[in-house]
């Protein structure tokens, strides 16, 4: 009876998902310590027998499309998947064939798939912008994407959705291999709001995905708050910073995005507006010469700003030009580093908005 239950006991700790304590080589000091342990408690991330986790191993196309199918929940089954080099006896024949069915990945001209080939970061590109909605894009500069290439859109989703940020060189190294971590860290930011504040580039004038902004504007009230939001008026919307007046209705939908070059404010599948551009310095200019909007400059740095909130030392004061065209008559805000624009004040000085709460 006791080798019964033991038999038992083995074969149910076998079905168990693999336990967070069980990772023998996941310091707590590890960069994506937090991502990895994230997607091993959803059942999405698994370890090896020996209770490693290999996190800076490369992973495998095989292994990211495993991550991903349990992800979804694919059925596991081994079966066909059209791919000359998966047959039904592959361990990941199931997520495989239901990945494609899906249209998350795709196979080679020659029809294989090559599950054992380490993903590249160009690969990776394809399969997030697929598997999560981005309801905008953002321009890519980096030095080695051309706009010719097949991966620029995709880029442009996950850049945009604070899945990635490339490399402070302005690169974005689409050959480069992935680590187990790495994609770890690029689906948990996929997933979750905190973990897209670590996509983020030094000195962020994006605010914290985790938290509500309170404001006092010209049209009252607002509430911003970040969050998932499947669908609105028919549109695949996806992670939002949404506004809600006083009385709790919603207001709109905004987007909020930053590369190396720029910081911008929008709507979702409209348009959007740079907010700030870097590196800021007195003098930088946007907008000078377009008709879509009024001319903007950097006037002063390091500004003591005041608000209901707090007071800020260190706010940057962009100012409009006035400008009939927009209805423009001129007036300054004040950005700061992970707040955002923090006051805005007309050149009569009204002030129109400011920042009263963070909660």
């Amino acid at each position: 009876m006791k080798k019964l239950l033991f038999a038992l006991c083995f074969i149910l700790t076998l079905s168990l998902p693999f336990s967070v304590a069980a990772v023998s080589d996941l310091p707590n000091s590890h960069p994506f310590y937090d991502e990895i342990n994230y997607l091993i408690e959803r059942d999405v991330l698994r370890g090896y027998p020996d209770g490693s986790m290999r996190p800076d191993l490369e992973v495998t196309r095989a292994e990211a499309v495993m991550m991903i199918g349990r992800l979804k929940g694919f059925n596991s089954k081994q079966r066909d998947t059209g791919f000359s080099d998966v047959p039904s006896s592959h361990k990941a024949s199931g997520y495989i064939a239901a990945a494609a069915k899906a249209k998350l990945i795709n196979g080679y001209p020659d029809g294989t798939y090559r599950p054992n080939n380490t993903i590249t970061r160009a690969e990776m590109a394809f399969i997030l912008s697929r598997l999560f909605v981005v309801p905008f894009h953002v321009n890519v500069s980096f030095t080695d994407i051309s706009p010719k290439m097949a991966v620029y859109e995709p880029i442009q989703q996950i850049l945009a959705a604070n899945i990635t940020i490339g490399y402070p060189n302005k690169t974005f190294r689409p050959n480069a291999s992935v680590t187990r971590g790495q994609f770890s860290a690029f689906l948990a930011r996929g997933l979750e709001a905190k973990f897209k504040n670590d996509a983020t580039i030094s000195h962020s004038y994006l605010r914290d995905k985790t938290k509500s902004y309170i404001y006092d504007t010209e049209y009252g009230i607002e509430r911003h708050v970040y969050n998932y939001v499947p669908t609105r008026y028919g549109l695949d919307m996806g992670f939002v910073w949404s506004i809600y007046q006083d009385d709790g209705s919603l207001l709109t939908d905004t987007v909020e995005f930053e590369t190396y070059e720029i910081y911008t404010f929008g709507m979702p599948y409209s348009e959007s507006y740079m907010e700030l551009i870097y590196p800021v310095k007195v003098g930088q200019e946007w907008y000078t010469d377009t008709e879509y909007s009024a001319p903007r400059v950097i006037t002063k740095t390091k500004v003591t700003v005041r608000t209901s909130y707090k007071t800020f030392t260190n706010a940057v004061e962009v100012t409009v030009a006035a400008n009939p065209i927009f209805s423009e008559k001129g007036h300054v805000y004040y950005m700061v580093e992970g707040y955002g624009e923090v006051k805005s004040v007309n050149f009569d000085g009204t002030v129109t908005k400011e920042l009263m709460a963070v909660e």
